[in-house]
Formats: C-alpha cells, structure tokens, sequence
C-alpha cells in the first residue's frame, strides 16, 4: 500500500480509504470487524463513515471495533461526515453552527472518541452562510474535536467560495473533497478537479466501481440477479440500470477495463481503482465492500496501479472520455473563446 499527504495538510493516509456506508446495513457487526482488521492488515489507515449510515449503526460499529482493538485504532486515520438530517426538528440538518455541534458530538460518542481527524460537510447547505460553517470548523480545530475538515458532493464554485473565505477569514483551510468520480462518471473533470487542483484539496473518491458496473458483473441486456445489490433489490435503481445498459459508451468502457483485467491476471474492479489512483489530485479512493473477499479483491488494486504502463491508462481515458460536446467545454467552445480574444478574426 502507497501513502499520500491528505491534501494539503502533513498527514499521510493510505491510498485507499475504508468506506463503512455498508455497516450495520449490507454487512452485519461482525463481518463490519472483519472487514475493518483485513483493511488495516492490509495497509489500509482511513475508515470513513457518516452519522447518516445506518441512522449512526455504522459510526457505532466502528466505534466498537476501535475499542476493542487499541492498536490497530492508533493507525486509523478516523473520519466522518455531518450535514444530513438525524432527527425530525428543523434544526436537525444543515450546516449551521447549531446542528454541526450537535451532529459532531453525537458522532464523536457513537465512535467513542473524543478526536476525529477529518470531520467532512457531507454536502453544501444553500441556507447556512459559508461564513457561519467554516467558523464553527475552525473552532473545532482549536477546541481539539477535529485535526482538519473537508467537503463531500461540493461543486467547483462552491470549493472555490469555501477555500476564499477561509482564507480571508483567516481560518484553516479545507484539506479535502468527496465527490463521485468513475470511469463511467467523469464530469468533475469539468470544475471540480481543477478547483480542488487550485486549491491543493486532495480527492477522495466515493462509487469508485460505478455501484458495480465497473467490476464487470452485469451482462448487457440482462437484468441483474442473484448475489448483487440490484439483483437483491431491484427497486434501488433499475431506471438508472436500464440507462445506463442502453448507453454504447458503458460497454465501450467496459471492454477496455475486461481486456487490460485480462492482460495483467487481475480483476475488472482492481483496473477500475487503478487507473483512478493515477488520475490527478486525487488523494485516496473510497472503497466500498460487504465482504471480505470483496475488500482483498479491491486492495489488489494498489500493486496494479504501480504496473498499468501510460499506454494502458491512456486507453481507458479515452474509452471512458466525459462528453464535452456543448459550450463551453467542447472543441467549438474552444475555437468560440479563442475568435473573441483574437478580436473576432
């Protein structure tokens, strides 16, 4: 396992993040500890969950195993994420200064600590002013309940906004992004990604294998069944299922991943985080198992990162290439700004 700075700040993580949403709902607590003790057996060092997960089951699963092994807890790089609703009351979501300290106690009991290292807005509040969240996150550094903070499913202006005002108030700097980012989910590299480059915020991708279609398990035109989380309940997305079976690009990508799987003995999944792990700023990629096996499946992905030649991660850049037809990101964009600088000409 290779180690990267979080961000912009001095401490270091594993490349691969330890995504718990599946605890206390897909896996239950015990296969939750396994999987935690391969991860950190593994080399693995941020375990990321959310006070949402489970209604707080994740946080607490975590907190439990963290207990229980004092040891391996040290290692840990603890995460979690605020912002979504935990009770009924109109102050119980958002990101103000009000429900934030709430939320941020609760989770620091469910996890039986009282430090986390990274405390993440789990998405952008149009209510609270930015000013009034980036106070309390600073306030949380200098009270010792957080190290550093990031945001989660932010947009590039509003990355750009927060890391502004923090800087003009003089506050710590977010270290950190959350946003979904694929193979088959690639428009962040319109804004987001060159905001967070802007800025020296370090990516932590979420869905990394595309809720499953990038390990290369559903067949086209077959509705998924069986052991997957479609096939179990299909009522969690077959709508987006069906489009995204329908579109040629899914298959166009899929074919590259399969034939570069094939070429090095290794899994569509492992190509997958692979080639994210190559991509810019992006610090470590989410992992999100249910198994055991599937977490050492996806590990592997890091020796294979190492091994994928230029050649091979420019092949799936180019299979996987987000559409930039429109203004102003396509080519005629392009040739449109460039007529305006030249006076027209």
């Amino acid at each position: 396992m290779d180690y990267r700075t979080l961000g912009n700040s001095g401490a270091s993580v594993s490349e691969l993040t330890l995504g718990t949403m599946t605890f206390g709902a897909e896996a239950d607590e015990p296969t939750s500890h396994d999987i935690l003790e391969a991860f950190v057996a593994g080399g693995g060092t941020p375990a990321d969950p959310a006070d949402v997960y489970s209604a707080g089951t994740s946080e607490t699963i975590v907190g439990r195993w963290l207990a229980s092994h004092p040891t391996d807890a040290d290692q840990v790089v603890l995460a979690t994420k605020g912002r979504f609703p935990m009770g009924d009351g109109p102050n119980d979501v958002g990101l103000s200064r009000r429900h934030l300290a709430k939320a941020l106690d609760a989770s620091l009991t469910r996890l039986g600590v009282e430090h986390v290292d990274l405390y993440q807005m789990h998405a952008w509040d149009h209510l609270t002013p930015i000013d009034e969240t980036l106070r309390f996150l600073d306030d949380a550094i200098s009270a010792g309940k957080i190290g550093y903070y990031g945001f989660s499913n932010y947009l590039g202006w509003q990355v750009t906004k927060a890391v502004g005002r923090a800087e003009a108030l003089g506050f710590a700097p977010p270290v950190t992004l959350q946003p979904q980012y694929n193979l088959l989910v690639r428009d962040i590299e319109h804004e987001v990604v060159p905001a967070s480059l802007d800025a020296g915020i370090g990516l932590l991708p979420w869905s990394p294998l595309a809720g499953g279609w990038l390990s290369g398990k559903y067949v086209r035109d077959q509705a998924p069944t069986g052991a997957t989380r479609l096939g179990e309940d299909p009522k969690r997305g077959m709508e987006a299922w069906e489009a995204r079976n329908a579109d040629e690009r899914t298959w166009t990508v899929l074919d590259a991943v399969t034939s570069i799987a094939s070429a090095h003995d290794a899994s569509a999944s492992q190509v997958a985080l692979a080639w994210l792990l190559r991509q810019p700023a992006v610090t470590s990629v989410i992992l999100g198992a249910r198994t055991v096996e599937q977490l050492d499946d996806n590990l592997g992905s890091s020796a294979l990162a190492a091994v994928l030649t230029d050649d091979e991660v420019a092949r799936l850049t180019a299979a996987s290439a987000p559409r930039v037809d429109d203004y102003p990101y396509g080519t005629a964009g392009v040739a449109q700004r460039d007529r305006k600088i030249t006076g027209g000409r």
